[in-house]
């Protein structure tokens, strides 16, 4: 069966009403050319229209007026369900102008989410949320006046309380990956990132959806098995975007952050200053978030395995890197990398030469199982009770990310943050 199709009628696929599900991890595994497509489509026939539109980690490409969020913040979509926005500004606008419908859950929730779908599950329970900002008797996580799903509540199990949350059922996938062969068997090799790729196809295809996979080229039927990350079975349609970048919005290809390449010592380091000439690694940083992170790599003792966050955070992983002791603990991230060196800003998400490269779910069960013995997160806001805001304040919406996955069940938990008054 061929399923190879034009861009155009593969997102003429999508329905009035459909929901979809996006895998991506900011710059990693985006497939935003298929986004753009659907953009393009809206603007010249008016439809789709009342999209739902979920993702676990935001999948844009920061631009102000950005094509791939077009679709969204132009009248086809009524709600987005994410778990953070970093790469999404026009989104984000869209939800602080009351336009669209807006939700934060956490973005191991989300993932766990899609992953329970995939089995046929109509609900999530967990204890990640509780107390916090998505807590219903909170409700924090509707973004505006215009959301008012009530996607999380109040449960019991086994008498202990915790929170449910809705799983949808999804009608459409969009996926990027590098390679599918002639039968539709689908490979990451050159990604940064799988993120929930596998589950997100399962779970559209048990929900007789539509599961669309961006690809860069089609190869002989020589994949090993071992390489293919969606079978054939779980794919509807494959499109071939030989243009498509190894990252959003950086020209290049780096071998040695998609796993085939581990670099160590200086050759790392080259490695970081060969991707830092094309990527911003981290915005501009004072001596004070300097001092912060110097500070706050003493908390690391050898053989730790440890969380690093965006924002000041990043600077942690620069101090381990300097202080040469990548080879004595073990940093990851929530994309789903353990070892290596973690990159910042646009990259965050990325890893240079990691020890390992796994699904998000598989991250954070691990992390909600506490296995971490540090991590290091950012905060918007600390109340004199130290309560700590992570996800939206005063015109800024972040979203929560990762955030209350890991800090729930960490061993020590360090805030990287200025204490300055806004």
């Amino acid at each position: 069966m061929n399923k190879i199709m034009s861009i155009e009628d593969a997102v003429g696929l999508v329905k009035d009403g459909d929901t979809i599900w996006v895998n991506a991890f900011l710059a990693c595994a985006s497939p935003v050319d298929l986004n753009r497509a659907l953009t393009r489509r809206f603007r010249q026939t008016g439809s789709p229209r009342h999209l739902t539109v979920y993702s676990s980690f935001s999948f844009s490409d920061w631009r102000e007026d950005s094509e791939v969020e077009g679709y969204i913040c132009e009248g086809a979509v009524d709600r987005v369900i994410i778990g953070h926005f970093a790469s999404m500004n026009r989104t984000c606008k869209s939800i602080m102008n009351n336009e669209i419908e807006g939700y934060n859950l956490p973005g191991g929730v989300l993932s766990h989410m899609i992953r329970a779908a995939a089995r046929g599950a109509s609900t999530l329970f967990t204890k990640t949320g509780l107390n916090l900002f998505v807590d219903p008797r909170n409700g924090q996580y509707k973004l505006n006046k215009r959301s008012q799903l009530d996607l999380v509540s109040l449960a019991e199990e086994n008498g202990e309380l915790g929170l449910s949350y809705k799983i949808p059922k999804v009608d459409i996938a969009f996926i990027k990956a590098t390679y599918a062969d002639e039968r539709g068997n689908i490979t990451f090799e050159n990604e940064a990132a799988s993120v929930d790729a596998l589950s997100i196809a399962q779970a559209t295809h048990r929900n007789g959806g539509k599961v669309i996979v961006q690809v860069r080229r089609i190869v002989n039927n020589n994949i090993l098995p071992r390489t293919v990350n969606i079978p054939s079975a779980l794919v509807d349609v494959v499109v071939v975007c030989p243009k498509q970048q190894q990252l959003t919005n950086i020209d290049g290809y780096f071998d040695f952050i998609c796993g085939k390449y581990v670099p160590k010592g200086n050759i790392l380091k080259a490695c970081k200053e060969e991707i830092s000439q094309v990527i911003g690694i981290v915005s501009k940083r004072t001596s004070l978030h300097k001092a912060i992170a110097k500070r706050a790599v003493r908390e690391i003792k050898p053989e730790q395995i440890v969380n690093i966050g965006i924002g000041i955070p990043e600077l942690v992983a620069e101090e381990v890197l300097e202080r040469n002791m990548l080879d004595d603990v073990h940093l990851s991230i929530e994309s789903g990398h353990t070892g290596g060196f973690p990159l910042g800003g646009q990259g965050f998400g990325v890893a240079i030469g990691p020890d390992s490269m796994m699904d998000l779910a598989r991250q954070f069960d691990f992390y909600e199982g506490g296995g971490l013995d540090v991590c290091f997160v950012g905060a918007l806001e600390i109340d004199g009770d130290g309560n700590v805001n992570g996800h939206y304040t005063r015109g800024k919406l972040s979203g929560i990310g990762g955030f209350a996955n890991i800090t729930q069940t960490t061993k020590k938990v360090v805030f990287c943050f200025t204490f300055s008054s806004q």
